[in-house]
């Protein structure tokens, strides 16, 4: 606090971040207005636009090649809300955790909102974001977790080991292949993130956190 009947000494330093440029555009190829998409596409974007009030940038980027979109969309949603062994949180916190290790920082934002969400413990979700190996984990989400690093790693081959410690952590081998399918594909997705300059929406960095106390 300033002595009584002074003024507080005015900082030598400029606001925080003040002069960044802020980057908007869902990618850096553009990205078609909504009247210009295919219909199936557009009403792909409309549906979600409903439900969570905003489109996802991924969704826009892809839009630009229509191909494209269809056959990411398709395999995003059979590995990530098809039949499995692994949860839906689990399978987030994969695609968290191999995210984070690209650096990637539109599925490490997008994802890390979906994984508060479904893991219903932002803590953890935000602790897996930086480095799942430090985190508070289960001792099953942490073999799910290292097997997906694993994957994650130039020249992977799994060994009869890698398949073994799963096992003992209740994991088969559908479960194997599950975890590898969404390490790699979202390996594949954190480069062409990188590629193409993705942006998060403002939006997922609040999603699934508990209100601030007041």
């Amino acid at each position: 606090m300033s002595p009584a009947g002074t003024s507080p000494r005015p900082s030598s330093h400029p606001p925080f971040n003040e002069g960044a440029v802020r980057e908007t555009a869902p990618s850096r190829f553009g990205a078609p207005a909504l009247d210009e998409m295919p219909d199936d596409i557009r009403a792909i974007c409309e549906e979600t636009r409903a439900k969570i009030g905003f489109i996802p940038n991924v969704f826009l980027a892809y839009a630009k090649r229509p191909e494209h979109f269809r056959a990411f969309m398709h395999y995003h949603d059979v590995l990530m809300k098809g039949p499995s062994g692994l949860s839906r949180a689990e399978r987030e916190a994969i695609v968290v955790a191999v995210s984070a290790e690209n650096d990637c920082l539109y599925c490490v934002t997008a994802h890390g909102a979906a994984l508060r969400i479904l893991g219903k413990d932002a803590v953890v979700a935000d602790q897996i974001a930086t480095n799942w190996r430090t985190a508070d984990l289960s001792p099953r989400l942490r073999e799910i977790l290292h097997f997906a690093s694993r994957v994650n790693e130039p020249g992977f081959v799994a060994t009869d080991r890698d398949l073994a410690e799963l096992k003992a952590a209740g994991l088969g081998d559908e479960d194997a292949w599950d975890i590898a399918a969404v390490a790699a594909f979202f390996g594949f997705s954190n480069r062409m993130a990188g590629l193409m300059d993705m942006r998060p929406n403002p939006q997922f960095y609040e999603l699934g956190r508990p209100n601030a106390p007041r």
